[in-house]
Order: C-alpha cells, then structure tokens, then sequence
C-alpha cells in the first residue's frame, strides 16, 4: 500500500470519539476545550451578559476585559475529583481553557462595565449598551420621487 492510500484512509474511532465527548462529556468541545453557556438579556438601558461557569474560582481563572469593542471573557477550568470505593482509587480530571466574546456597542467603554460571581454564574452589567438605541423609521418613496429629485440635481448642477 502506498503512502497516498494511507493518508487517505478515514480514522474508524473518529465518529465513535465525537459521539463519546458530546454525550458523556457535555460542555466540551470538538477540541477538548470547555465551552460555557452564555445569554444576554436586557435590563431597561442596561446588557446583561450571563455566563454560566460553575465550580470555577472566580478570582483566580476568570478574566473580564474590553478589546476592540468586545467584551472579552476568558478562563480556565480545573476540576479534580477523587473517590476511593472498595479499595478502588477513582480519579477524574477535566480542564480546559475557555473564551467567549461579545460585540459591545461602539460607545460603550471599559468604565460602563461590571462584573460579579455568585453561585456559579458570571454576571456582567453592561451599563448603557441600549441607550438611545430606539429604532429610526426611513420613509421610503417611490419611483417617481427618486425620479424628481435626480431631475432637480441634473438642473442644478447644469445652471
């Protein structure tokens, strides 16, 4: 067989390994990194940015940051767990580095933000982010008026 056919073939345990880690190991992704669960609401002129990272250290492996008009979040998760059942020692261990990033509206600064920590979610008050964000109504005209005005300009820049 030559090299050719052997890059070609197809891993048999590739589509048995992604069905194991989206069923037993949820939240994880296709790359083994953690992927939390995230939603935004609104709260009057207020963004609330939830993001749901339980078991984690707030202080110590989440990090909240503005770039570029992006709120940025970012971490790492370790969890270790160890039981002894039996005289059986089990060990679980999962980490996995995560980061989920939201487009801030263009006036919003690093000062406009807060963030808090309590019992596994992650809340950030984005103070502002719909302010002044109410809809404008473009009244659209029709054929003729576009007609018009194109017929006024030509007049205009001939004179």
């Amino acid at each position: 067989m030559t090299t050719l056919a052997l890059r070609g073939r197809r891993d048999p345990f590739a589509d048995f390994d992604a069905l194991f880690r989206t069923a037993v190991l949820p939240g994880f992704g296709r790359r083994g990194g953690f992927i939390p669960a995230a939603e935004v609401t609104r709260d009057g002129d207020d963004a609330l940015v939830r993001v749901e990272l339980p078991g984690i250290d707030a202080e110590r492996d989440i990090t909240v940051e503005v770039d570029r008009g992006t709120l940025v979040v970012r971490g790492e998760r370790r969890d270790e767990k160890s039981e002894e059942r039996e005289g059986r020692l089990l060990r679980e261990m999962r980490y996995g580095a995560f980061r989920r990033a939201f487009a801030l509206p263009a006036h919003v600064t690093g000062d406009d933000l807060s963030a808090a920590y309590d019992a596994g979610v992650l809340t950030v008050r984005v103070s502002g982010a719909y302010a002044g964000s109410t809809a404008q109504r473009i009244p659209v005209a029709g054929p003729s008026a576009v007609a018009v005005e194109a017929a006024e300009t030509d007049n205009e820049q001939a004179a």
